[in-house]
């Protein structure tokens, strides 16, 4: 008796073609990060903790980017299954368009209030000034970073993975070697500390916006540009658009109040856990983050060619997929923690909280595993909503308020904060899994699909 299908098998491997190149683009990504978080660790504490804070609120063209680009995958991934190229660019042209906009008040917050934001979350002084620093350039390119983001995934829903997995990977690597070198001044660039990290990551997301719009209007894309104000598309693209985007703000706002509560026992805490986060990013987030975006590409593709049963069974399996990938890597993640930690940070209190942190995220890998491919399942779809309000719950009532109560109220300090952090990311797990089983998505689907056909699709 075989232990895995030849149905579920070929599943698995369609999700491998499309979603290689994603795990690839998104490593990239996350070394990005990775290294920003290690040139600041050179600084000190005090630098970790001001990138750390500063990214909290560079999560606001990240949502709004990846908002967009929900509503952009779905209907290109949906249109691509149906064959409506037209409709497709349309969509995607205005999403692009509506995401430059977004990003351009985003350019004066940073320029006027960055050190105070900073300030804001009760960070020391030095903190804050680094941060604010930080902060003015990552805000300065916002409407290049959200453009970049509905880009890649408008060509990631018609089925071309590879082109942003080039465009991001080339990029990305620009920004590790700037980091280095305009934060260290290594060779003939200046030492410029946590400016020149803050700088190369605006550089890099310049080149990357015009790479994605160059290829875009060139003539070898499946996409292209077809501008139009067609109200179906614009009212479809927003509505799947303002859930993710509200999803992904639950998150990053309950962030405010759960880094103010991690200062509250010290900066080392603070740093420790932004370094936590960056482990299980790098080595668990290319999987994760790939799981979710092929799951929306296969069943919204397989939606749009009207077979909905299909669109179950490809979810269930890449489920299998998922759950399997995320709980191997969660297991490197607590053996390993120790040796991974001492890349980041020599100081011996960062350490030892960063290495509680990274088994922390080990041990919700598996939660991982399943709520990125049915969130992306139910995204596909068109079903935004119930992601969000699984964020929205797993955030608030249990992130920020479970944390409060144990390690405040009842006094487990930090354990309280780790036992929190787990049992949001099993709040998220449930909600998304009892949504996919129970809710009508796939209805969803087709009065979508419908709606533009009857709007002249």
């Amino acid at each position: 008796m075989e232990l895995v299908s030849s149905r579920t098998r070929a599943i698995w491997r369609r999700a491998v073609s499309l979603g290689w190149p994603i795990s690839v683009q998104q490593t990239f990504t996350t070394l990005m990060r990775t290294v920003d978080i290690i040139v600041t660790g050179l600084f000190s504490p005090a630098a970790v903790a001001a990138v750390g804070l500063a990214d909290l609120y560079a999560q606001f063209p990240l949502r709004v980017g990846l908002g967009l680009g929900s509503g952009a995958i779905t209907l290109s991934s949906q249109e691509t299954g149906r064959g409506a190229d037209v409709d497709r660019d349309r969509a995607i042209t205005l999403a692009l368009a509506l995401g430059a906009l977004c990003g351009l008040p985003l350019v004066g917050v940073g320029f006027l209030y960055g050190q105070p934001l900073i300030a804001l979350l009760g960070a020391e002084p030095e903190v804050a000034r680094l941060g604010g620093l930080y902060l003015t350039l990552v805000f300065g390119v916002a409407p290049m970073r959200i453009v970049g983001l509905i880009g890649a995934r408008a060509l990631q829903g018609a089925g071309d993975t590879r082109t942003p997995m080039v465009l991001n990977g080339g990029v990305n690597l620009l920004n590790a070697f700037l980091t280095v070198g305009l934060g260290l001044g290594i060779g003939f660039f200046p030492r410029l500390g946590i400016v020149g990290v803050g700088l190369a990551t605006a550089i890099s997301r310049t080149i990357e916006a015009g790479a994605i719009l160059a290829v875009i209007g060139g003539s070898r894309a499946a996409l292209s540009f077809e501008p139009t104000w067609d109200p179906t598309i614009a009212r479809q693209v927003v509505s799947v658009s303002l859930p993710t985007f509200a999803e992904g703000m639950s998150t990053s706002l309950a962030n405010f109040p759960f880094n103010s509560l991690l200062l509250l026992f010290g900066t080392e805490a603070n740093a420790a856990y932004h370094i936590g986060r960056r482990v299980y990013q790098q080595l668990a987030g290319p999987f994760y983050r790939s799981a979710s975006t092929v799951t929306s590409i296969i069943v919204g593709q397989t939606l749009g060619e009207g077979d909905t049963a299909e669109a179950r069974t490809n979810a269930i399996g890449l489920l299998s997929l998922s759950f399997g990938l995320l709980t191997v890597m969660g297991t490197v993640m607590i053996l390993a923690a120790e040796p991974i930690v001492t890349l980041f940070t020599d100081d011996p209190a960062t350490r030892q909280f960063a290495v509680a942190f990274t088994r922390v995220y080990g041990v919700s890998m598996p939660l991982f595993g399943i709520f990125f491919p049915l969130a992306g399942a139910l995204r596909g779809a068109g079903d935004t909503r119930t992601p969000f309000y699984a964020r929205l719950v797993g955030a608030f009532v249990f992130m920020v308020g479970g944390s409060y109560l144990l390690a405040v109220t009842l006094g487990y300090d930090l354990w309280g904060v780790y036992a929190g952090m787990v049992l949001s990311y099993s709040c998220m797990a449930a909600i998304v899994a009892a949504g996919f089983k129970w809710g009508g998505w796939r209805d969803t689907a087709v009065s979508m699909i419908e709606e533009r056909q009857d709007g002249g699709g």
